[in-house]
């Protein structure tokens, strides 16, 4: 009972009617076009709750990204979509890690429920820029080689998703809305995939769910920034 008790103190009211207007889109849209890849299922369960637990800025977010990660490319892997494979098994996952490692490190005057913001250097936007450029190059040739489906839209996917991760190891609150950016990308990628399988309009359904969340995590990152730096 005081778990159950600590853990409705700790998310606010909206929080609270987010994550659960989120399971409850997620579980009507599966059982709705779906109802039988409950490996889908469970991944959009799991990027759900990460996401509300990411939004403030809690360490626990991170390790369930690294399990969507695992579930969400073997999910791709079904419909050739081999960059999101390569990118969320091959990157999202190892570099959830490298962001787990350095939020642990960095806790919020010794909250560690509560990563500490950190404002981005000049010379890490230079770094991220360049990393970005070669990420998307070296991609495009690498998913052109497997034969990926909509290569375009998917090598937009990695170069996104390279953004994100890189900018949630470094703390910042755009970690977000390049996760929110790489969320439209994925609802385009799957809205393509619909069109030969309508079961996949739960993945769908996933992506504008976790795209609602993303902003949120930005809006609840600058409060956090405000917060902390008073």
């Amino acid at each position: 009972m005081k778990i159950i008790k600590k853990i409705e103190q700790y998310f606010s009211k909206t929080e609270k009617i987010l994550w659960l207007s989120s399971i409850t889109l997620i579980l009507t849209a599966f059982f709705a076009f779906d109802g039988k890849n409950y490996l889908s299922l469970a991944s959009s369960l799991v990027g759900a709750t990460s996401l509300i637990l990411n939004a403030k800025g809690n360490p626990i977010g991170q390790v369930l990204i690294i399990i969507f990660s695992i579930f969400y490319g073997i999910i791709s892997w079904s419909f050739s979509y081999y960059g999101e494979v390569l990118t969320y098994l091959g990157m999202s996952a190892p570099m959830a890690c490298f962001a787990l490692i350095a939020w642990l490190k960095n806790p919020y005057n010794g909250n560690k429920s509560e990563v500490k913001v950190n404002r981005i250097k000049r010379k890490e936007i230079t770094v991220l820029s360049v990393a970005s450029v070669a990420i998307t190059i070296i991609f495009y040739f690498l998913l052109k080689l497997f034969n990926t489906n909509n290569l375009i839209p998917s090598t937009v996917s990695v170069t996104t998703s390279f953004m994100a991760a890189a900018l949630t190891y470094y703390r910042s609150p755009y970690f977000a809305l390049a996760y929110a950016l790489n969320d439209v990308v994925l609802i385009v990628l799957w809205v393509l995939a619909t069109l030969q399988n309508i079961g996949y309009i739960s993945v769908i359904v996933c992506f504008v769910v976790f795209l609602i969340n993303d902003l949120y995590s930005f809006y609840n990152w600058r409060k956090m920034q405000k917060r902390q730096n008073i």
